[in-house]
């Protein structure tokens, strides 16, 4: 791969890449699997009802509520759920799948591996791929702030003087919300499910119920009328499109979360049991403007949702909306888990603490250090823009932006990788991308209202991403400068030096040279172990690597060894675990014999040429804040040694 895309320095492979085994979500079967998928991958998208047809007449832009508007919406709310999300992200993008995992890292790394796009092109596509995967952030922390607080907001229908108890009761949720994601994503899955369940049934009983009064709103499903909004109203059918787009929030969701229950389990799901709910809502919600009297219609708009259900009702409907969309929240948050680990592996994120929570199924995981800055974020948002009116302003860029680029990158997919026929692909390209871009286009209109904080923190994301990836690749780079060539470093030391009993495993993260912890072991101290092992931890841009192609070996002679030891970007590396299949070094390894040495680079910016001074300095702050090898390769702590070195970069 290029482009810094590797952890441990991918350019220099030493021998064709490792196979891999598909993803395994363990023999838990379609029905259970397909459950978890309805409690946590479907919860933003499932959860929109509640604001985005409200929006498109009662938000920033408001559009009358005449019959031709909101059959007009209703339409474009259709044919967007149908070119969006199933054909786009469940009919295509779910199979260009890199061996089970989605979201757009993994997009990249499949498209990265098959080495089929131009060299000129590789760079934009890898920019592309991180940016879309910094606005994947912006919108994991808007979704829980508006998806809660609109829910919550639902008891001022019931009854106006629950008002000043809004904010603090939606802190409170979501606090709560992610003090239990360290009990895993399955468990709060299997948890949610059954609620999610409820909670799409209802919303399509309410909405029969609603289209019952004027059966005549099924004829938005006709794209006449979508076509007839903008024929009438052009301006205003393009700003009611930065609303409607909130219909389909969630659809990167399901890709980003694939890796977590599977693409089958997904697809049934959407197809037999979201999808037609969801659309009975929305029907419904147009049915009951429509057949409402003119004066109660702008009552109604102000929130439809809660209008569905009759007054003794509403309250049951608040607290069930509130448990959905704390599950709308899981999707985004178990998302966020497993693009991040995605980062650390390809080398765009400093190491961090990753706890499995599932024996069974691999993708399930939990990262404190992002769940608590997600965590603070969200409360920050709902304090500073106090109402879902609000922040329906600042939603939906992120989300179409991400969607805009993830169009991009599976084109690369149709033409290179799967070489489609090249007018097929492009009238369908040219549909789905002409579709996103009306969508991103509407939403940039909503900056100066509140859009600007997710492209922000894209920028912010972004910048970081990068930073670190170059960052490391110009460390690497200066460390192989000043490198020694091995047959040189072991014909001069076994002379010289004093042999010890015992192993010395020295980690490196380049397959070629003497690491710098060797090199100021043997200054220092002047011995050296009876058995030296240079080893590499290579992170593989698959998912999985087969346990069998785990272990690259090489014989250096006079008791020195190479190890390459090879993981996929969504495992986790157990080094102690690696030795005991490397069965061709000598004797087997004991811990108690074994000594790891690592070094602790200490980065001195310079005005070499390579990164802005302000971008070094960040760098070196991130590195001093990464999660120590020690952890993250799992090595005994009583049997580390960390020496010091200087980097200039």
């Amino acid at each position: 791969m290029t482009s810094g895309i590797a952890v441990q320095d991918n350019a220099d492979k030493l021998e064709p890449p490792a196979g891999s085994e598909p993803h395994g979500h363990g023999n838990q079967g379609l029905a259970r699997l397909a459950l978890g998928a309805v409690g946590v991958v479907f919860g933003d998208i499932g959860t929109s009802p509640l604001y985005a047809f409200r929006e498109t007449f009662a938000g920033h832009h408001k559009l009358e509520a005449s019959d031709a508007n909101v059959l007009g919406v209703l339409s474009l709310i259709f044919w967007s759920m149908m070119l969006v999300v199933t054909i786009k992200y469940v009919a295509i993008i779910m199979r260009a799948d890199n061996k089970g995992e989605g979201g757009s890292l993994a997009l990249l790394a499949l498209i990265s591996r098959s080495g089929s796009t131009k060299a000129r092109w590789t760079k934009g596509l890898v920019l592309l791929g991180v940016f879309a995967t910094a606005l994947f952030y912006g919108d994991s922390m808007i979704t829980p702030a508006i998806s809660v607080l609109t829910a919550v907001e639902g008891l001022k229908v019931v009854n106006q003087g629950f008002a000043p108890f809004v904010i603090p009761i939606a802190i409170g949720i979501l606090i709560g919300l992610f003090a239990i994601q360290s009990r895993g994503v399955g468990k709060v899955g299997l948890l949610f499910g059954p609620i999610m369940v409820v909670y799409f049934l209802v919303l399509a009983v309410l909405g029969i119920v609603n289209i019952m009064a004027w059966p005549q709103v099924f004829a938005a499903l006709n794209p006449y009328y979508a076509a007839r909004f903008f024929y009438d109203d052009g301006i205003h059918a393009f700003l009611a499109m930065g609303s409607v787009v909130l219909a389909v929030t969630g659809a990167e969701a399901l890709y980003a979360d694939m890796g977590h229950f599977g693409r089958n389990p997904i697809r049934v799901s959407w197809l037999f049991f979201v999808l037609p709910a969801l659309m009975f809502n929305y029907l419904g919600q147009g049915a009951m403007i429509l057949a409402a009297p003119d004066a109660m219609v702008p009552h109604i708009i102000r929130n439809p949702f809660f209008l569905l259900a009759p007054d003794n009702l509403r309250l049951p409907l608040v607290i069930l909306a509130t448990m959905a969309t704390v599950i709308a929240s899981q999707a985004v948050i178990s998302g966020a888990f497993s693009v991040t680990q995605q980062a650390i592996q390809l080398g765009f994120m400093p190491r961090l603490r990753i706890e499995h929570t599932s024996a069974s199924s691999a993708g399930q995981i939990y990262i404190p250090a992002i769940n608590w800055a997600l965590m603070i974020m969200v409360c920050l948002l709902v304090l500073f823009f106090r109402s879902s009116s609000n922040l329906a302003a600042a939603y939906g860029i992120a989300v179409t932006g991400a969607m805009l680029i993830d169009t991009c990158l599976v084109s690369v997919v149709l033409f290179k990788l799967w070489q489609w026929n090249k007018i097929a692909a492009s009238v369908l390209l040219a549909a789905i991308g002409s579709v996103d871009l009306a969508y991103f286009s509407a939403n940039l209109t909503k900056v100066p209202d509140g859009g600007w904080f997710p492209l922000l923190m894209g920028f912010v994301i972004f910048t970081l991403l990068t930073t670190w990836a170059r960052g490391r690749a110009l460390m690497i780079e200066r460390m192989r400068e000043a490198a020694i060539p091995v047959p040189v470093f072991v014909r001069s030391a076994v002379n010289s030096a004093t042999r010890v009993p015992g192993t010395a495993v020295f980690m490196t993260s380049s397959a070629g040279g003497v690491p710098h912890a060797l090199l100021h072991n043997l200054k220092h101290n002047k011995v050296l172990h009876e058995r030296v092992v240079l080893l590499t931890v290579k992170i593989e841009d698959v998912p999985y690597v087969d346990v069998v192609k785990r272990i690259w070996f090489e014989n250096l002679e006079s008791g020195f060894f190479r190890l390459v030891v090879r993981y996929g970007f969504m495992e986790e590396p157990d080094v102690p675990a690696a030795l005991a299949l490397a069965t061709e070094c000598g004797a087997k390894f004991k811990m108690m014999d074994t000594s790891f040495f690592l070094a602790r680079q200490t980065l001195i910016a310079s005005s070499r040429p390579g990164m802005a001074i302000w971008r070094e300095k960040l760098f070196a702050w991130m590195l001093r804040n990464a999660e120590s090898a020690m952890e993250f390769f799992r090595l005994p702590t009583n049997r580390v040694v960390e020496l010091g070195s200087q980097v200039e970069i």
